[in-house]
């Protein structure tokens, strides 16, 4: 097929300005162009079915009348592709549900997958009877039960025993998730469809149980995966970040393949740890709807390979449909 009679596909994003400023940057923008993609903006706040034509659209908004136009587009549109259905990205807006797909996955090659024990606790007058009576183990994290990107939602703290449990004062569900020693490394793992990429990060540090007895009851911080203790200078943190092993490429490959398939989304990212305690086992902390991409090496390339694939062989099909 010659470069004149290939196809051009118009796209539409509906994404917040903090996630535009990030991602739609000239570099994709040029790439895409090149490969036959036209990236346009949808305005959240005006009508989206004056705004058509889209032979597709991505999206990512926190304005609850977005998600509304959205799936009164589809049902009077079928023929308008979504990446991804608005339906399956709400499942990531709950830490309980979001994690429920990881313990249905069957990994082999000797290595196994999970989630850490968590509870969730819609009553804070009921939180020491909901820890004691579900076996968890100190010290655990305390993350509200929403995580829909607000700053609220990564409001986080890391609590050591039942006074900590005590002085948290939250008003809003929360989640408490047992504390897994990981060498204070977080994997990152990066999905876009079938082009995965996992990187390294820095995270918690391990705990002793010598530091649990002389720990504060609670400790506050915005992101887990930006934690680092006060006694580990950045040199310290380098090298325990250069020296942690990538967990095997097949192994990413196929925990990030069967969980796009369990949440039927092509646009997520997954922190994954490797448990300490167990080899080969590894846990899945968070999952999140279209990450920043941008702070992946290369993601132009990447999410253009993406969307030129789905475009030009998935499209066509769904639309005969």
């Amino acid at each position: 097929m010659s470069e004149e009679s290939k196809p051009r596909y118009r796209i539409g994003y509906a994404l917040a300005p903090k996630k535009v400023k990030s991602f739609i940057q000239p570099s994709l923008l040029n790439l895409a162009k090149e490969r036959g993609i036209d990236l346009f903006p949808i305005q959240t706040t005006k009508p989206l079915i004056d705004q058509l034509p889209f032979d597709c659209i991505i999206h990512k908004s926190p304005d609850p009348e977005w998600r509304n136009q959205l799936e009164q587009l589809l049902v009077q549109n079928p023929n308008i592709v979504v990446i991804d259905r608005p339906e399956a990205i709400e499942r990531l807006h709950n830490r309980v549900t979001m994690l429920q797909a990881v313990n249905q996955l069957e990994i082999a090659n000797g290595f196994s997958i999970g989630v850490p024990k968590q509870v969730s606790v819609e009553n804070p007058q009921s939180l020491i009877d909901r820890v004691a009576s579900s076996g968890l183990r100190f010290p655990v994290i305390a993350k509200p039960l929403v995580a829909n990107g607000t700053a609220c939602s990564h409001q986080m703290s890391l609590v050591f025993n039942e006074e900590g449990l005590r002085g948290l004062n939250w008003s809003q569900p929360f989640v408490l998730q047992e504390f897994v020693n990981h060498g204070g490394v977080i994997f990152k793992v990066y999905v876009a469809g079938q082009h995965i990429q996992c990187v390294k990060r820095k995270s918690l540090p391990d705990i002793s149980e010598e530091k649990l007895g002389v720990s504060e009851n609670s400790v506050s911080f915005s992101q887990i995966s930006n934690v680092t203790a006060q006694d580990q200078s950045d040199d310290s943190v380098e090298k325990l970040i250069e020296a942690a092993e990538l967990p095997p490429s097949s192994f990413v490959t196929e925990v990030a393949s069967q969980l796009r398939e369990a949440l039927k989304l092509n646009l997520f990212n997954f922190d994954m740890i490797r448990d300490s305690r167990v080899e080969g086992r590894h846990l899945v902390i968070d999952i999140n709807y279209f990450p920043g991409y941008a702070k992946m090496p290369h993601y132009e390339t990447i999410l253009t390979d993406f969307l030129t694939g789905f475009l030009y062989h998935i499209l066509p099909t769904l639309q005969r449909e």
